[in-house]
């Protein structure tokens, strides 16, 4: 998760993911098939475990994690030519858009996007 978070998912070759891990090559491939494979899997595990009781908590600080990124990256690199991603991101922009209010989340996600931006990450 945190590599997909860093890097865009076309930065990263699998000997990246690979030794980010610390796993062989063909343990990648058969837990997951592939890289697109990790990175659904990444991208679940994230919602479910990191961006969900982030909203629980202190949603309205969330610009001043590293909480938003994955969500971000996706948006902008994986959603709008993968299906699967597309969905699972509307359904957590959706999620955000219901606890702050679309205005909030909107302001929200691009006071995160800015400091990605300000700090060079």
């Amino acid at each position: 998760m945190a590599l997909f978070s860093a890097r865009a998912y076309d930065g990263l070759s699998v000997d990246d993911l690979v030794t980010g891990l610390g796993v062989h090559r063909n343990s990648l491939y058969k837990t997951f098939g592939s890289k697109r494979g990790l990175y659904l899997t990444a991208l679940r595990w994230y919602l479910r475990h990191e961006l969900e009781p982030a909203l629980s908590t202190d949603a309205v600080r969330l610009h001043e994690t590293d909480k938003l990124d994955l969500l971000l990256m996706a948006a902008a690199e994986q959603a709008p030519h993968d299906r699967e991603v597309g969905r699972l991101v509307g359904q957590a922009l959706q999620r955000l858009d219901d606890v702050l209010g679309p205005d909030a989340a909107n302001q929200l996600l691009g006071l995160r996007l800015r400091a990605r931006i300000d700090t060079g990450e």
